[in-house]
Parts: C-alpha cells; sequence; structure tokens
C-alpha cells in the first residue's frame, strides 16, 4: 500500500486526501490550521459559466469542479457526509443595461453548448428579478441560470475530512517541516517532534506554500491576498434564495435560516495580516448597501477573513514539484478555491497514483511559482 502525506488541510488537501484513500493508499494529512485558511472563510459560489475571465485553462478546470460537485457529494453521502454546506439553487445575474444583459444571456447560451450543467437559461425582468431577491435595489434586470449552487467551505471540509477519517486516513495537526533526500521527499516532521515517513507527498498549503517549500532551496512565487466577507441575518426565511451575481466583483449568497453573505473585499500587499480592517468593512457594507438597500437593517453577525494563494498570472498550478521524484503540488486557485479545490483534489490523488487525469498538468505548470533556487 503506498504512504502518502498530504500537507495542507483547506478543502484541496481534505478532497485529496479522501480522494486518495477512496483509491486505496495509506494517507496522513497534516495541517497547520493557520488563521486565514481561505476555506473556512469561504462562501462558495458554484457557477463559473459567466466569468469574464478569458483563459481558457482556467475555465476548464472551473467547469470541471462544478460539473464535478453532484458527484462528489453523491458520493460523500455513501460515507452518511450529508451536512456538506452545497445546494443547488441557482443564480441571478445583475446589470442595469439591456445590451450587457442580452450578453450575458448569449454568453450563457453559447456555453451551454459545452456545459449542459449550466441548466435552464432565462432573461428577468426588474419585477421577477426582485421577486428572488426583495432587498434588491431598483432598475435591475438579470440572467437566470437554474445549475448554479452555493456551498459553505467550513462545513464541505469537515464532511470530507469525516468521511477520509472512516476511510483510515490519519489527521495530524501541527506545523510541518519537509525532508528531501536528493531528489525525493521522504517525510515530514510535525512541530519538530514526531516524523511522518511516506513513498509520497502531496502539498496543498494554499498562501503557505512559501513558507513551506523555502526551507528545501525553492523560490516560491505564491502570494496570500486578503478577502473580508460580511455575514448577516435578514428575517425572511431564504434557503431556497439564488446566488446574486452584481456586475462587479462583489457576490452575494443566502445559506437559509436568513443568513446572507456578501463579500468579497481583494486587498493585495496585505502579508498574512488577518485582521478586520475599517477599511474593508467600509469597503464591504457600501457596496452592500447600492446593490441591496434592502438589507440596512439586517443584523451584522461577524467578519470572516481569509488569504486566497495566488501565483504570477493568476492561473493555478497542478502537477511535480520540481527536482523530486516523488512530490506533487496543487496551488493558486485564488478565489476560485471552492469551486474548483475539491476536483483538483480528486485529480491531484489521480496524479500521484500515476493514474489517468481529466486536466493536462502541463497546462498548469508548476515552474510558473516553484523553482529551484539557482545559485550561480
Amino acid at each position: 500500500m503506498t504512504k502518502i502525506n498530504v500537507i495542507g488541510g483547506g478543502i484541496l488537501g481534505a478532497s485529496t486526501a479522501f480522494h486518495l484513500a477512496v483509491k486505496g493508499a495509506e494517507v496522513t494529512l497534516i495541517d497547520s490550521s493557520y488563521k486565514g485558511q481561505a476555506t473556512n472563510a469561504g462562501a462558495g459560489i458554484i457557477g463559473p459559466w459567466l466569468s469574464q475571465r478569458r483563459n481558457k485553462d482556467w475555465y476548464n478546470m472551473a467547469r470541471g469542479g462544478a460539473k464535478f460537485y453532484p458527484e462528489l457529494i453523491s458520493r460523500l453521502a455513501e460515507y452518511d457526509e450529508r451536512n456538506t454546506g452545497y445546494k443547488k439553487v441557482g443564480s441571478i445575474h445583475l446589470h442595469d443595461l439591456d445590451e450587457r444583459l442580452e450578453h450575458k444571456y448569449n454568453h450563457a447560451v453559447k456555453r451551454k453548448e459545452t456545459a449542459p450543467e449550466i441548466g435552464e437559461i432565462s432573461l428577468l425582468d426588474e419585477k421577477e428579478t426582485r421577486a428572488f431577491f426583495p432587498q434588491l435595489r431598483e432598475g435591475y434586470r438579470s440572467v437566470h441560470i437554474t445549475g448554479s449552487a452555493r456551498v459553505d467551505g467550513r462545513e464541505l471540509k469537515n464532511a470530507l475530512l469525516q468521511a477520509s477519517v472512516k476511510l483510515g486516513v490519519n489527521i495530524i495537526h501541527g506545523e510541518a517541516e519537509l525532508i528531501k533526500e536528493k531528489k525525493e521527499i521522504i517525510g515530514a516532521t510535525v512541530n519538530k517532534k514526531h516524523t511522518y515517513y511516506a513513498d509520497k507527498t502531496v502539498v496543498t498549503t494554499g498562501a503557505w506554500t512559501k513558507k513551506l517549500l523555502e526551507p528545501l532551496g525553492y523560490k516560491c512565487l505564491v502570494t496570500p491576498q486578503k478577502g473580508q466577507i460580511l455575514h448577516m441575518k435578514i428575517e425572511q426565511e431564504n434557503d431556497s434564495w439564488p446566488v446574486v451575481m452584481p456586475h462587479s466583483e462583489y457576490y452575494l449568497l443566502h445559506f437559509g435560516g436568513g443568513h446572507v453573505v456578501f463579500g468579497a473585499s481583494r486587498e493585495d500587499n496585505s502579508g498574512y495580516n488577518t485582521q478586520a480592517s475599517v477599511g474593508g468593512q467600509q469597503e464591504i457594507i457600501n457596496a452592500c448597501l447600492e446593490l441591496a438597500p434592502g438589507l440596512k437593517n439586517a443584523e451584522i453577525i461577524e467578519t470572516r477573513v481569509g488569504l486566497r494563494p495566488f501565483t504570477p498570472g493568476f492561473l493555478p498550478i497542478f502537477g511535480r514539484i520540481p527536482d523530486t521524484v516523488n512530490g506533487y503540488i496543487g496551488d493558486g486557485l485564488g478565489a476560485s478555491g471552492l469551486t474548483a479545490g475539491p476536483y483538483l483534489g480528486r485529480e491531484l490523488a489521480s496524479l500521484a497514483l500515476e493514474s489517468e487525469t481529466e486536466l493536462n498538468p502541463d497546462n498548469y505548470s508548476v515552474d510558473n511559482a516553484v523553482s529551484v533556487w539557482n545559485n550561480d
């Protein structure tokens, strides 16, 4: 039985460990539980089809992630894990200009040709749009897509970890340091005390990959981007309300019981600061009330802060760690971590076990963000 260490217990690491265990590997998952883990802060929108990003490789990964979700939820149910935070509720994509709405609609129709999971697509007038979300500012019309879903990152990660334990995965909490001999990563020491040897190692440490790899002589260009997300409560029951996508970088989700989430800020050069800030809160609240003035009396429950991992060019990396024969990495999912993370975890598991993958690692070159330091 192949022994594999997975370093990092966010959504990507949890999915990787789960799928490795399903395939029969002996898995140890080591998680440092750093404050600011993106998965714990994230409320995910599963519906990448109308994204304006032009990178086809990014879209193929995100589209694969959205398509994979029903299969994953069904597989977790086999292990009696049904509290996944996932629900298909559809989405409304807003605009106040008819020309832009027509463009969104036509874009969705075109995307459906290769992604039938997008579901039904329709144009909604202002009255129909506000019927889906009464707190919305007047003037918005929308494109309605039935295939979109929402997911709570904490709940899905916990479901994956609990299913993994049932499959025999050993979960260790602590800070890992990799042990490398020539071209092999032979294991990891946790908290400088206990060593866990393995035949292979998969790195899924997100924004903290630099800290893990640089002691081994690597140059790592994965950087954190801070995001603040506002959680509110309203009086209405909103369990089946759709995801709301304005014509901006923000989003709004409904999680039932009046729970509303609005976000998120995108704060570069923030380092590893995980404190909620006045400026970030002001940005989010102003944008929220501009979109939905009917939320002015909503109760603020909490603010969550996460550190998204980004790579140069904003394209995730996926493949073998340079100068190793048994080390693998997935990183740089950025704001699409909850969309693509579970799917990429399955792909990483297949790659580590030398099975066929749907994604071609050559399209997500690790060299774009991780390389061996040249001392010349």
